[in-house]
């Protein structure tokens, strides 16, 4: 996208056009949740929040990965990076996630070989240079990197490579949203839907959810206007009772979303119950990797045990992760817990609840 397309989507005057509207057909109490981190960060850095009624009240929910990685997890992958011959491969963000008793960027101050990527197959050139060491990537994430690391394993397979292993804690969007649903104290009136996630999985993936619930939600883009413009598109749903599935982000999300991608991420992975932090384990919403390729998975290859895993005492992360309460309302925020010391991943994550609040909101 050029400059002058990005600047019509940042155009105030289109964005008083919206915000009046909003305004004019908001008569009741809303709660809207955006599930997406990028989402998150977008709303505080625009000051989106400011400009609504205060009859709306918009929601972060469980759209950053790194904060949905379970504690478990991230035990697994600081024990990981403590095995001698051992190379992790990571995104940078998880390295300074707290673990139980550590974090990967601490073991990384003790010695343990832990190299920031960024992408999967920067990992791959690793493994090919360093035939004498196992490489481990550390798969965090949706549906939206899920396909390149997929096809990391399968170009593994091709080149040959038996030094090549990828950890999978790759989770899914639509399970997750059901599981808020089903939550008790969640009250959610709409979704605004992730636009990434949505590129790879279509439109499509959320019609089950839709058609059991009757949840409004629309697909967003990233730029003010775009958030703005599903907020309308929810507003006007739940004031006149016609509940939709909208996409507002057409010029990139379709029904069928990216089926290439879609196939890829299949071939290799299978989906499984996996642990989201906040929201214990959810049916049929991570993703393993098939036993054709059972060659590379790192939780095959190395008997990790982790002694035990226990939540940092006083984070209210996994209550912000659903929508329960919002940073000011934990007791550590801004006391204790702050984005040089932080201590739970909503702190961490570029795209974390907390960190947004700390750096946009007063």
């Amino acid at each position: 996208m050029t400059i002058k397309h990005i600047e019509e989507y940042r155009d105030p005057d289109t964005s008083r056009k919206i915000i009046d509207r909003i305004q004019n057909i908001s008569k009741s109490k809303i709660r809207i949740m955006e599930v997406c981190g990028t989402h998150t960060m977008s709303i505080f850095r625009s000051g989106i929040r400011a400009l609504l009624p205060n009859t709306i009240s918009l929601l972060s929910g469980p759209g950053c990965p790194v904060c949905v990685t379970a504690q478990n997890e991230i035990d697994a992958f600081i024990e990981l990076s403590r095995v001698d011959d051992v190379i992790i491969a990571t995104f940078g963000d998880i390295l300074r996630v707290p673990g139980t008793q550590s974090t990967l960027q601490k073991e990384k101050g003790y010695g343990g070989d832990i190299r920031v990527v960024y992408s999967t197959f920067d990992a791959l050139d690793i493994a090919r240079r360093n035939p004498g060491k196992r490489i481990v990537f550390l798969g965090v994430g949706f549906e939206t990197t899920a396909p390149t690391i997929a096809a990391s394993i399968i170009s593994a397979n091709e080149m040959g490579l038996d030094n090549f292993f990828v950890f999978s804690a790759h989770k899914l969007v639509p399970p997750a949203l059901e599981a808020l649903l089903e939550t008790d104290n969640v009250r959610i009136d709409g979704f605004i839907l992730p636009g990434h996630v949505s590129v790879i999985i279509g439109t499509k993936a959320y019609t089950p959810l839709f058609e059991k619930y009757k949840i409004p939600g629309a697909v967003a883009g990233f730029e003010p206007i775009d958030i703005l413009q599903a907020v309308s598109l929810l507003i006007e749903q739940i004031e006149s009772g016609h509940p939709r599935l909208e996409n507002a982000y057409i010029r990139a999300v379709t029904f069928d979303g990216n089926k290439k991608a879609q196939k890829i991420m299949h071939d290799v992975f299978e989906t499984v119950d996996i642990n989201w932090r906040g929201m214990g384990t959810i049916p049929k919403s991570g993703l393993k990797i098939r036993k054709g390729y059972a060659a590379f998975d790192a939780q095959r290859e190395f008997d990790i045990l982790v002694p035990y895993s226990k939540d940092p005492k006083g984070c209210a992360c996994g209550e912000i992760l659903t929508g329960m309460k919002i940073p000011p309302e934990c007791i550590l925020y801004k006391k204790i817990c702050t984005p040089m010391d932080p201590v739970g991943p909503c702190m961490v994550s570029s795209e974390g609840t907390c960190a947004a609040y700390y750096r946009y909101h007063s």
